[in-house]
Protein backbone atom coordinates (compact mmCIF):
# COMPACT_ATOMS: atom_id res chain seq x y z
CA UNK A 1 0.00 0.00 0.00
CA UNK A 2 0.90 3.30 -0.91
CA UNK A 3 -0.36 6.31 0.89
CA UNK A 4 0.16 9.83 -0.96
CA UNK A 5 -0.91 13.12 1.46
CA UNK A 6 -1.60 16.16 -0.09
CA UNK A 7 -3.16 19.82 0.69
CA UNK A 8 -1.07 21.65 2.44
CA UNK A 9 -0.33 25.14 2.20
CA UNK A 10 0.04 28.83 3.67
CA UNK A 11 -2.83 29.90 5.36
CA UNK A 12 -3.54 32.44 7.49
CA UNK A 13 -4.72 32.22 11.20
CA UNK A 14 -8.17 31.37 11.79
CA UNK A 15 -8.47 29.68 8.24
CA UNK A 16 -9.00 26.00 7.33
CA UNK A 17 -7.18 23.51 5.05
CA UNK A 18 -8.62 19.96 4.27
CA UNK A 19 -5.55 17.39 4.00
CA UNK A 20 -6.28 14.51 1.93
CA UNK A 21 -4.34 10.79 2.09
CA UNK A 22 -4.88 8.39 -1.00
CA UNK A 23 -4.39 4.89 -0.46
CA UNK A 24 -3.27 3.02 -3.78
CA UNK A 25 -1.92 -0.24 -4.67
CA UNK A 26 -4.93 -2.49 -4.07
CA UNK A 27 -8.50 -1.92 -3.77
CA UNK A 28 -9.02 -1.67 0.39
CA UNK A 29 -6.71 0.26 2.03
CA UNK A 30 -5.57 0.26 5.45
CA UNK A 31 -7.77 -0.44 8.44
CA UNK A 32 -6.69 2.19 10.93
CA UNK A 33 -5.21 5.78 9.56
CA UNK A 34 -4.01 8.54 11.15
CA UNK A 35 -2.48 11.95 10.97
CA UNK A 36 0.94 13.34 12.94
CA UNK A 37 2.56 16.06 12.33
CA UNK A 38 5.91 17.49 12.91
CA UNK A 39 7.31 20.84 13.70
CA UNK A 40 10.87 21.69 13.25
CA UNK A 41 12.82 21.09 16.55
CA UNK A 42 9.88 19.10 17.71
CA UNK A 43 8.88 15.47 18.06
CA UNK A 44 6.13 13.95 16.00
CA UNK A 45 2.89 14.49 17.65
CA UNK A 46 -0.25 12.29 17.14
CA UNK A 47 -3.29 14.46 15.22
CA UNK A 48 -6.17 11.88 14.94
CA UNK A 49 -6.92 8.89 13.21
CA UNK A 50 -9.89 6.67 12.23
CA UNK A 51 -10.45 2.90 12.40
CA UNK A 52 -12.76 1.10 10.03
CA UNK A 53 -16.10 1.06 11.39
CA UNK A 54 -15.95 5.06 11.73
CA UNK A 55 -13.81 4.95 15.05
CA UNK A 56 -11.81 8.40 15.60
CA UNK A 57 -9.83 9.44 18.15
CA UNK A 58 -8.70 13.09 18.07
CA UNK A 59 -5.55 14.25 19.87
CA UNK A 60 -6.61 17.39 22.95
CA UNK A 61 -4.97 20.11 20.51
CA UNK A 62 -6.95 18.85 17.62
CA UNK A 63 -10.29 18.05 19.40
CA UNK A 64 -13.17 20.40 18.10
CA UNK A 65 -11.40 21.82 15.45
CA UNK A 66 -10.07 18.90 13.39
CA UNK A 67 -11.87 16.22 11.87
CA UNK A 68 -10.89 12.51 9.82
CA UNK A 69 -12.92 11.07 7.70
CA UNK A 70 -12.81 8.84 4.93
CA UNK A 71 -14.31 8.34 1.53
CA UNK A 72 -14.95 4.82 1.00
CA UNK A 73 -15.42 5.18 -2.67
CA UNK A 74 -12.08 6.90 -3.44
CA UNK A 75 -10.31 5.30 -0.31
CA UNK A 76 -9.12 8.73 0.64
CA UNK A 77 -8.91 9.51 3.91
CA UNK A 78 -9.10 13.31 4.79
CA UNK A 79 -8.12 15.95 7.45
CA UNK A 80 -10.45 18.83 7.88
CA UNK A 81 -8.54 21.68 10.18
CA UNK A 82 -10.34 24.67 11.12
CA UNK A 83 -9.57 27.39 13.33
CA UNK A 84 -5.68 26.84 12.28
CA UNK A 85 -3.50 28.48 14.71
CA UNK A 86 0.40 29.12 14.13
CA UNK A 87 1.37 26.36 16.38
CA UNK A 88 -0.54 24.01 13.65
CA UNK A 89 2.45 25.00 11.15
CA UNK A 90 4.09 21.57 10.64
CA UNK A 91 4.42 18.81 8.33
CA UNK A 92 1.38 16.19 8.18
CA UNK A 93 1.86 12.62 7.45
CA UNK A 94 -0.72 10.23 6.82
CA UNK A 95 -0.29 6.64 8.39
CA UNK A 96 -1.36 3.36 7.67
CA UNK A 97 -2.03 -0.06 9.62
CA UNK A 98 -2.95 -3.08 8.39
CA UNK A 99 -5.45 -3.94 11.69
CA UNK A 100 -8.18 -2.00 13.36
CA UNK A 101 -6.46 -0.71 16.08
CA UNK A 102 -7.68 -0.86 19.32
CA UNK A 103 -7.79 2.97 20.91
CA UNK A 104 -5.31 2.81 23.02
CA UNK A 105 -2.70 2.05 19.97
CA UNK A 106 -4.11 4.59 17.66
CA UNK A 107 -2.36 7.24 18.83
CA UNK A 108 1.04 5.41 18.71
CA UNK A 109 3.24 5.77 15.28
CA UNK A 110 4.72 2.64 16.18
CA UNK A 111 1.48 0.97 15.12
CA UNK A 112 1.53 2.24 11.78
CA UNK A 113 3.37 0.18 8.83
CA UNK A 114 2.98 2.76 5.74
CA UNK A 115 3.27 6.51 5.82
CA UNK A 116 2.79 9.22 3.13
CA UNK A 117 5.63 11.83 2.18
CA UNK A 118 4.11 14.41 4.36
CA UNK A 119 2.65 17.86 3.58
CA UNK A 120 3.43 20.78 5.08
CA UNK A 121 0.88 23.59 6.97
CA UNK A 122 2.04 26.85 7.36
CA UNK A 123 -0.50 29.23 9.56
CA UNK A 124 0.90 32.60 9.11
CA UNK A 125 -0.55 35.91 8.53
Amino acid sequence: VQLQASGGGLVQPGGSLRLSCAASGRTSGPSTVAWFRQAPGKEREFVAARRSGGITVHADSAKGRFTISRDNAKNTWYLQMNSLKPEDSAVYYCAGAESSLITGSMRSSTRYHYWGQGTLVTVSS
